[in-house]
């Protein structure tokens, strides 16, 4: 098809149906490919070189690692990467593919995480993904599972090997969103199940999710996952909250 002829489309599509930036409403460009306008898109924080080198949290001052890795006990999770900081932009981003039922921004959000990907040489050895589980009624609420998006969209731009279903939640657990640290550990544990110990078994595991935390729900999938025979494993997030 012409060039000219996709543009005339777009345009028209744009017309009818007119888009608008995710976080602060501002209609898009019609040739605009981003769900963010400019200056939204420009506000997007990279997780920062300062942070801690075991869970990624963005550190405020100097040090190896933040407080909870320094004196906390040891994690089954070695060590956990997010493409950004989870700032207003993208937390308005994020609630827009996972609320609104925009699976359609799974592959500009996996295209992100692809791009900061590299600069992260510590997870090269982690080459089989697997996407956090959501529990199988709270699949059929939302129509599907971001995480699982995101990871088989990352693992075809990454060159990694997906393990599809390789993980499965047991328990409709509530939301851990307003949860303190520890009630969140209380409320994720023995929540998770390997479903095909199989493909995770010797195997560096890269567990993929949208949004850590406080890496309770990534931990304990990295317990399971181990206890199945995983060599290893690591997380990686489109977003860590600071």
């Amino acid at each position: 098809m012409k060039p000219g002829i996709i543009k005339a489309g777009k345009w028209l599509l744009n017309a009818l149906l007119p888009r608008t930036c995710a976080h602060c409403g501002l209609d898009l460009h019609y040739l605009e490919p981003k769900p963010l306008c400019p200056g939204c898109a420009a506000l997007l924080e990279p997780l920062p070189e300062l942070r801690c080198e075991a869970c990624g949290l963005p550190l405020d001052d100097g040090g190896r690692a933040c407080r909870d890795c320094r004196g906390g006990a040891p994690r089954s999770l070695a060590l956990a990467r997010s493409a950004f900081v989870f700032n207003p932009q993208l937390r308005s981003l994020v609630h827009t593919f996972k609320y609104r039922a925009r699976e359609d921004l799974a592959g500009f959000l996996a295209a992100e995480m692809a791009a900061a990907f590299t600069g992260f040489p510590e997870l090269a050895p982690y080459n089989f993904s697997v996407a956090v589980p959501l529990h199988p009624a709270k699949r059929r609420e939302r129509g599907f599972n971001q995480a699982e998006l995101l990871a088989s969209a990352l693992a075809a731009r990454c060159n990694l090997f997906h393990l599809e279903d390789a993980a499965a939640r047991t328990r409709n657990t509530p939301s851990q969103t307003a949860l303190s640290k520890e009630k969140r550990k209380a409320n994720i544990s023995g929540a998770f199940a390997v479903a095909k110990p199989e493909l995770v078994k010797g195997r560096n595991i890269l567990l993929v999710d949208d949004v850590a935390t406080t890496l309770a729900t990534l931990d304990e999938l990295a317990s399971e996952l181990k206890k199945a025979g995983a060599r290893s494993v690591a997380a990686y997030t489109l977003a860590r909250e600071p």
